[in-house]
């Protein structure tokens, strides 16, 4: 059975998607960008993009009962390979060991301008 869920302390989804639907022990995360929960508008530069999408996908995994620690697999979309670096860095240093499997790609553009952008596949533990 699949389990809807939308967390609080997330920016509120802007489009027809929830935050993430659980099933069973899995959470699969819609993708996060750097959004302000408070006000709604997008961080600047991609180094606080980063830090605020990976604090939003906390938050998402928090309210499915999982947390950064139960990720098996991550997505990271990035409009500009060339931020791949600053990027890495910070994941490095806020998504907990061990690292779960990842993919990184390059797009054309995200959602609101968006610089980058990551989803989470998840156990609750």
């Amino acid at each position: 059975m699949k389990q809807v869920v939308n967390a609080e302390n997330a920016p509120q989804a802007i489009g027809p998607y929830s935050h993430a639907v659980k099933v069973g022990k899995m959470v699969f995360t819609s993708g996060q960008i750097g959004l302000n929960p408070d006000t709604g508008a997008l961080v600047q530069g991609v180094e606080a993009q980063t830090v605020q999408a990976i604090t939003n996908l906390k938050a998402v995994l928090e309210a499915a009962g999982s947390s950064l620690q139960g990720i098996v697999k991550t997505t990271v979309f990035v409009k500009n390979m060339a931020d791949f670096a600053q990027v890495n860095k910070l994941y490095g240093m806020l998504i907990p060991e061990p690292f779960p499997a990842r993919s990184c790609v390059e797009v054309a553009a995200l959602p609101a301008g968006a610089l980058v952008e990551i989803e989470a596949m998840a156990v609750v533990l």
